[in-house]
């Protein structure tokens, strides 16, 4: 992939980029929805990479263009960007106002280009990648470097600020930390970020459920203020919680009849889920690859019974996985409302297999999901090789 950002980022500006970035897409191994209700989450980077080249100009314009739209988008300067920078340039643009804040700020007007391999609104979060690749190229423009965590909390806020999702830290904390075959393990009220051994012998697939998923048109900020409105009312109780994932299981059933019933679905979810997570990471270390694909299927149930977050082709999909002995679980991954299901297998679940699940699937709906297997990456960095 390098050596196609670095031609189409030459075919289109007519030299090549001075700098080079890149960021995975991620997967949410389990954990949904914990992220912003200050619990624990596990995910992994996978080895399908977003990248960024970038060149300083000799004038004051910025020029923005992808491999998926022949159209560059041009700004005078940086303030016109700022100002006028709309649909996919506004998560860059988000990044680099934030960047500039805290002094990190081009000398001058560049040439940006992106190239993907991550597919969009599959549930790979694809924006944290453009995000986290982008803020090291206006790094490296500038002569600047931001630690890797403020990158991480940087490149969030953009999200929630200017983009308007109302997401946790776990997307970007995922693609910026990743560590091949590790799984990244995040705890969200402190923002500590670790590494964790992935499972033995193991190899993960996503399986597309051909309904994209669109977090800032969805149902996703809903279910976030359903999540608010939970830990508001458990606060007047449980004085000493600070976010829902801290409500016990024991806590939200004697307090839970104060919640509207809708609202009680959700936070059970949340103090599920956060246990979930959190038995997992000690399965992983135990090496209970068959404990853990139970949670992963708990986890998905929890999401589409009481978060209600799925949709009946993910659902379909986790049902026609979870038939297959070569896998272990099987969840919706991401926000939900569409995107892809993930599914943790035995290394020998192949290709056939897997064509026999599109199969089954294409007989219910009338067409076959996309699916590839992915294999645990490292996170958002620099590129080698590239004159600096």
């Amino acid at each position: 992939m390098m050596s196609d950002a670095i031609s189409t980022f030459q075919q289109h500006y007519g030299s090549p980029p001075q700098f080079l970035s890149r960021a995975p897409g991620r997967v949410e191994f389990i954990g949904n929805h914990t992220d912003y209700n200050g619990g624990e989450v596990l995910g992994a980077a996978v080895d399908r990479f977003l990248s960024i080249g970038v060149s300083p100009r000799d004038d004051t314009e910025i020029h923005f263009a992808s491999s998926g739209n022949a159209e560059t988008v041009s700004f005078a300067n940086y303030a016109e960007a700022k100002e006028r920078a709309k649909g996919w340039v506004k998560y860059p643009m988000g990044v680099l106002s934030l960047l500039v804040d805290v002094g990190i700020k081009p000398e001058s007007g560049f040439n940006y280009f992106v190239t993907s391999e991550i597919p969009s609104g599959a549930g790979l979060s694809s924006s944290a990648a453009l995000e986290l690749a982008s803020s090291i190229g206006f790094e490296l423009l500038s002569g600047k470097e931001l630690d890797p965590l403020t990158r991480v909390k940087l490149c969030r806020r953009a999200e929630n600020e200017v983009v308007g999702v109302p997401c946790g830290i776990l997307d970007q904390g995922v693609s910026g930390f990743g560590e091949k075959d590790r799984l990244v393990h995040i705890d969200c009220s402190t923002e500590d970020i670790k590494t964790v051994a992935g499972p033995l012998h193991t190899c993960l697939w996503i399986f597309e459920s051909g309904k994209k998923h669109s977090l800032v048109d969805s149902l996703y900020s809903k279910r976030h203020g359903e999540c608010r409105e939970a830990f508001q009312i458990l606060k007047g109780k449980l004085p000493e919680i600070e976010n829902l994932a801290d409500v016990s299981p024991k806590q939200l059933q004697d307090h839970g009849g104060d919640l509207p019933p809708e609202v009680l679905r959700r936070a059970r979810h949340i103090v599920e889920e956060h246990e979930r997570v959190q038995q997992c990471v000690r399965l992983l270390r135990e090496g209970n690859v068959l404990a853990v694909g139970d949670l992963l299927k708990k986890s998905h149930w929890s999401s589409s019974k009481l978060f209600e977050n799925s949709i009946e082709e993910i659902d379909t999909l986790v049902r026609l996985l979870s038939e297959e002995d070569l896998v272990f679980g099987a969840r919706l991954t991401g926000g939900g409302f569409g995107g892809a299901v993930m599914a943790l297998c035995d290394q020998s679940f192949s290709q056939a297999r897997a064509e026999e699940v599109a199969a089954a699937f294409k007989e219910q709906y009338g067409y076959s999901p996309k699916f590839r297997a992915l294999s645990i990456a490292e996170g958002a960095r620099q590129v080698s090789g590239v004159e600096k």
